[in-house]
């Protein structure tokens, strides 16, 4: 494996981010969406509640727009600045409300606990409405205002529901208050009891949530505020906004590296472990490639700066884990069109719980206490926390494993995954091959590889970086070569010394018209010296001029990278069929298969080809993930499922992927399957639960079995379950580090 490889990010599609405030459930969610939707030049708005934030994909939309639009529905919003350090919101204001709120309550609540104990006693009925009122009115204030902006757009939320029950209950205790004489039994502190314990959960939900965030607000406390830059030899302390791309920047000994550059001087160790996931230290010296926020081990450095700002790999990594987090899974849609009809549906319910039991039996205190109960029972908080939570958490476990998954769709997708499909070249083996044998046909040995170093100087292709790495090794002097010209899965061509010259697949060759092309017998002489599987790629140097001629024969030999065979193993042991996709020929795929025991080889597949090879699989055997890292593995990663990229390809790749890994591993693919697994069924398990909580709890409030007091408890309780639920997601670890 490349040790001093990094994942080098391509840059997040432009959106527009909206913070906003005051939404509390699934219905809230669909106004803010709806309002978006209806902005000019808005295609798409994705509205997510436990991170509090819209994101607008629009033609030409402006900002003002935007948060004027979600500010009409009854919301706050403003603009997301993107790389803005995310922090935990500070929660003492709304614990001291929650306090007091409490304090006002107690006194109401005592009374109707001391009866269980044979204690017959209450508080005068001034005295109650007293404690009431500023609990009723100052600190539920937030669902007036709310469920009135709802009311006003038409639409319901869980803010009008305890407006609607608590005063319900209210306005029935003032009114028996001031026409009932002697000590009539007032329900003051069933209002004040659900507002207390609203306003409770949501502060409890809120903790909770901050916990969420922690994988962002951990890789975000890697960005060092300070940079010392070299300037005409002299070391200077700067504010890191000041440095530019070509900055010489200093990493002291355990010090945090402050630039995503390239090492011109020293060698160090560096720690990598919280951007990458790898716990070894990673050895660096001049021409390697560091990233800002890493830790550098016991050596100075002096780093040349190539990226700042939103442009560096920690600034991309934390766009991408907040892209994920922020999105929506497409399970989320049943609760986006449940959450439509929700809150008019309960409403109803409770209007005909309140007719039925004041018609039926003459009762009209219970018929409104029994109706309170629905309206308060039936908040469908825990609906609208029960997939965001679970991704979140889910997408912060991964990222600190090295597993970057871009958008919540492919974490969901990934868990039904059937077939994972992989690249060779770069994926399963080091990607880095030697040339290990050259056998001169026309010519002698130093002729023919000065010729083929010619046709490979211009590409950064890892087969032409072997031809020139074996010119340098044997001091070859490499003429210059004009109209070069790659031709994708075929070779490349080139002018030199006015002749046309090729380094051609057996493909090409005969494609050209020079016959069937003889190859090496065996494994190349060179090959066990360098580690390499067998089954060596092998290519032909042409001349084709006029009538091609083959002129060379090139064995290239690579390694299989060490945690390959136990990556293809994971795989097996979860079910999943394994297929190599590559390029190469069948003799060298299908020795790389035979090695890592990989199911099925589908070998010489062009890259226009591979995107119909995952088609095929997705028909034989199910959804298909494919695992690449090359330009050539764009259409096949567009096409999968799930794309997996690995992290030290090509920007292509990860760009067209949904998955990063980012330390190229290949165990990480099995890894990236289970996190999907368990965040799913943790989604399940949060709707399940939620769906389940208001089948249940709706019809036994209807039918008086519980009172306001009780339905205000379990509401608040079910959306801290549905959030802590979600937590238990961060006590995950790969198997593999489990096992190590």
């Amino acid at each position: 494996m490349n040790t001093t490889a990094l994942p080098r990010f391509p840059a997040a599609p432009a959106a527009l981010d909206l913070k906003v405030e005051g939404m509390t459930c699934a219905s809230c969610v669909a106004r803010v969406e709806k309002a978006l939707l209806k902005v000019p030049g808005v295609r798409d708005a994705s509205v997510n509640l436990a991170t509090e934030t819209a994101t607008v994909h629009a033609d030409g939309v402006v900002a003002e727009a935007a948060i004027a639009a979600v500010r009409k529905a009854g919301y706050e919003a403003t603009v997301k600045v993107a790389g803005a350090p995310v922090v935990a919101q500070p929660a003492r204001r709304e614990g001291l409300q929650v306090a007091l709120a409490a304090l006002l309550t107690a006194p109401l609540v005592v009374p109707m606990l001391a009866q269980a104990f044979g204690s017959h006693w209450m508080l005068e009925g001034w005295l109650q409405w007293l404690l009431a009122t500023p609990v009723q009115f100052y600190f539920g204030a937030r669902f007036y205002r709310a469920g009135w902006s709802a009311l006003l757009d038409r639409a319901g939320n869980m803010d009008l529901l305890v407006a609607l029950g608590t005063s319900a209950a209210y306005f029935l205790s003032v009114y028996m208050l001031l026409t009932q004489e002697g000590v009539a039994h007032l329900y003051f502190e069933a209002s004040a009891v659900v507002i207390t314990l609203v306003r409770l959960g949501k502060w409890l939900e809120a903790r909770a949530k901050r916990q969420t965030t922690a994988a962002i607000r951990a890789l975000q406390a890697l960005r060092p505020d300070r940079a010392v830059r070299l300037e005409g030899g002299v070391e200077r302390e700067v504010a890191i906004e000041s440095l530019r791309v070509g900055d010489l920047v200093v990493a002291r000994p355990g010090e945090r590296i402050a630039v995503d550059g390239e090492v011109v001087e020293g060698e160090t160790q560096a720690d990598e472990s919280l951007i990458t996931g790898e716990s070894l230290p990673v050895a660096k010296a001049p021409g390697s490639r560091v990233t800002g926020g890493s830790v550098n081990g016991d050596g100075r450095l002096v780093v040349r700066t190539t990226a700042i700002g939103a442009e560096t790999t920690l600034a991309r990594i934390i766009r991408h884990v907040e892209d994920a987090q922020a999105g929506k899974a497409p399970i989320q849609r049943l609760v986006d069109r449940v959450s439509e009809v929700f809150v008019p549906v309960i409403v109803l319910i409770a209007l005909v719980t309140f007719l039925g039991w004041g018609l039926a039996g003459g009762n009209w205190e219970v018929a409104t206490l029994n109706a309170v109960s629905v309206l308060v029972i039936a908040c469908p908080c825990a609906l609208g926390l029960a997939t965001p939570t679970a991704i979140m958490a889910g997408t912060g476990v991964a990222a600190r494993y090295g597993i970057l998954i871009k958008d919540a769709e492919a974490l969901e997708h990934a868990h039904r995954i059937r077939v994972v499909a992989f690249d060779k070249t770069g994926t399963l083996t080091e990607g880095k091959p030697r040339l290990v044998q050259l056998e001169a046909i026309e010519g002698d040995r130093a002729t023919v590889l000065r010729l083929a170093a010619a046709v490979q100087g211009g590409s950064e292709h890892p087969l032409a970086r072997a031809v020139m790495a074996l010119a340098l090794e044997e001091g070859i002097l490499v003429p210059p070569a004009s109209q070069v010209k790659a031709v994708p899965g075929r070779g490349v061509e080139a002018m030199v010394e006015g002749r046309r010259l090729a380094i051609a697949s057996a493909r090409w060759a005969e494609e050209l018209g020079t016959g069937d092309a003889p190859y090496f017998s065996g494994a190349p002489a060179d090959a066990g010296k360098v580690g390499c599987v067998p089954g060596s790629t092998q290519s032909l140097l042409l001349d084709i001029t006029a009538q091609p001629r083959m002129l060379a024969r090139l064995a290239f030999g690579d390694s299989v990278k060490p945690a390959s065979t136990g990556a293809i193993a994971d795989l097996k042991a979860m079910g999943i069929r394994t297929v190599l996709v590559s390029g190469d020929r069948r003799e060298a795929a299908e020795a790389v298969a035979h090695t890592l025991g990989i199911d099925e080889v589908r070998s010489e597949v062009l890259p226009e080809e591979k995107a119909r090879v995952i088609a095929e699989l997705r028909g034989q055997s199910g959804p298909v993930a494919m695992v690449g890292d090359g330009i050539n593995d764009a259409p096949a990663l567009a096409a999968a499922d799930v794309g997996i990229a690995m992290g030290t390809g090509t920007d292509v790749a990860m760009h067209t992927a949904g998955i990063t890994l980012m330390r190229g591993d290949p165990a990480l693919v099995a890894a990236a399957i289970e996190i999907s697994h368990r965040t799913y069924a943790k989604i399940r398990q949060n709707l399940f639960w939620a769906f389940a909580y208001n089948l249940v709890g709706v019809p036994l409030a209807a039918f008086g079995m519980l009172s306001p007091v009780i339905a205000g408890a379990a509401m608040a309780a079910s959306s801290v379950s549905v959030v802590s639920n979600a937590l238990w997601l961060r006590r995950w670890k790969p198997a593999s580090r489990e096992k190590a």
